[in-house]
């Protein structure tokens, strides 16, 4: 009898991929790991490290440092390989990881790989087309998942109401020019608007312009303290790859190639999705107002401005 196991294999284990390998660990998501950096010596401290937290675990766990030959059975490819961060505006990022993402694209694409790419690599949304271009491979951009988390985080202080029972998406680009849906919040599946009628005080006083702004400073706001944000981004990247491995039809809002969704074509921007495990199964359109769609329109056009030509 053969059992199929689960293989993930992370590429770049700064800051992030690290932990995007300890949530793996620690969760218990895959049966096998494979950590690639070209640092070779923290690689291997990072997994005889992860090897003892697996011991911790309920199922046995094969961590190891690998090369992309390793990578023909694998399942899914966490891309988080990066050069050094700016500042304020994801998108300034590109230049600096172009040339790497060049690299792990053509390195990838000799392999037999066929399984699916979590993109985490800023800017998000730009390097997620950009790759899935140059390889064809099926592949996710992490994108709004972590500000969207942020955004039910603060509604959750709010209000008092756990993340858990609220719904909302913020759109478009992983960085500034992304928007709350502000039509498609909802409360223990009451819809906004009808929360906004509760007499008990507990939606007085929502200032959604500024929960927006303060879902966009976020992660600079983290960065400023630590030079890195790590922990919450790694824990978005293992809730897709848990949705891939079960198949049971998640909806995650990430960035995934647009094409005819809120009238955009030949463009990788945030969206609900149904995550299964090819990857996106069903990109979903949510019906935005007016203002709304403005909005998208808007990110959208920011996005395709910084696509780089794919030679």
């Amino acid at each position: 009898m053969s059992i199929k196991t689960r293989k993930v294999a992370v590429i770049g284990v700064g800051r992030v991929g690290s932990h995007v390998a300890s949530h793996l660990v620690t969760r218990g998501l895959c049966d096998e790991l494979v950590l690639i950096d070209k640092d070779t010596q923290k690689a291997e401290s990072h997994r005889i490290d992860l090897r003892d937290g697996a011991a911790f675990g309920y199922h046995r766990m094969t961590i190891s440092c690998g090369e992309y030959s390793d990578l023909d059975d694998a399942d899914v490819v966490v891309i988080s390989a990066s050069g050094p961060i700016v500042e304020e505006n994801r998108l300034l990022e590109l230049d600096n990881n172009l040339s790497i993402i060049n690299e792990v694209a053509t390195k990838l694409k000799a392999t037999k790989f066929n399984g699916v790419v979590i993109s985490i690599t800023n800017p998000c949304d730009v390097v997620a087309q950009y790759f899935h271009e140059l390889t064809g491979f099926s592949v996710i951009g992490t994108g709004t998942l972590i500000d969207s988390a942020r955004l039910r985080a603060a509604l959750s202080r709010e209000t008092g109401i756990s993340p858990r029972y609220i719904q909302a998406y913020c759109l478009g680009e992983h960085g500034n020019s992304q928007f709350v849906a502000q039509s498609h919040v909802s409360f223990m599946g009451v819809p906004l608007a009808e929360c906004l009628k509760d007499q008990s005080g507990r939606f007085d006083g929502l200032d959604f312009a500024a929960l927006q702004q303060e879902v966009i400073r976020a992660g600079w706001d983290i960065f400023k303290g630590k030079n890195a944000t790590e922990f919450g981004i790694s824990t978005a990247a293992c809730e897709l790859i848990d949705a891939i491995f079960h198949d049971d039809g998640r909806v995650l809002p990430c960035s995934t190639l647009l094409n005819g969704q809120y009238g955009q074509h030949d463009v990788y921007a945030s969206t609900p999705c149904v995550i299964g495990k090819e990857g996106v199964q069903t990109v979903l359109e949510l019906n935005l107002t007016i203002e709304e769609q403005v909005l998208m329109a808007q990110t959208c056009d920011i996005i395709k401005k910084h696509r780089p030509a794919v030679k």
